[in-house]
C-alpha cells in the first residue's frame, strides 16, 4: 500500500469517525432537548393545577366572605329594627305617663 492510499484510508476513517461523532452529538442533544421539554411541560402542568386551586380557594373565600356580610347585615337590621322599636315603646310610654 503506497504513501498516498495509506493516507486516503486514515481521512476516510477520520471522516467516518468525525460523522459517527457528530451523530452521537445530535443524538445526545435530541435527548437533552426532549428532557428539556418534557421538564418545561410537567412546570407548566403544575403551574395549571395550582393556579385552578388557588381559583378555586379564591372562590369558595369569596362565598364565605359574602355569607359573612350577609349575616352582618342581618344582625346590624336586627339591631337596628331593635332600636327602633325600643325608642318606639318609650315614646308610647312617655305619652301614657304625660296623659296620666
Amino acid at each position: 500500500m503506497t504513501d498516498q492510499e495509506e493516507q486516503s484510508l486514515k481521512e476516510t476513517k477520520r471522516k467516518e469517525k468525525s460523522i459517527e461523532e457528530e451523530a452521537e452529538r445530535l443524538a445526545k442533544e435530541q435527548v437533552r432537548k426532549n428532557a428539556s421539554l418534557a421538564r418545561e411541560q410537567a412546570i407548566e402542568e403544575d403551574q395549571k393545577e395550582r393556579k385552578t386551586k388557588r381559583m378555586e380557594n379564591r372562590a369558595a373565600e369569596d362565598i364565605e366572605q359574602s355569607t359573612r356580610d350577609q349575616a352582618r347585615k342581618k344582625a346590624h337590621l336586627a339591631r337596628e329594627q331593635a332600636i327602633a322599636k325600643a325608642q318606639e315603646a318609650r315614646k308610647l310610654k312617655a305619652k301614657k305617663q304625660t296623659r296620666e
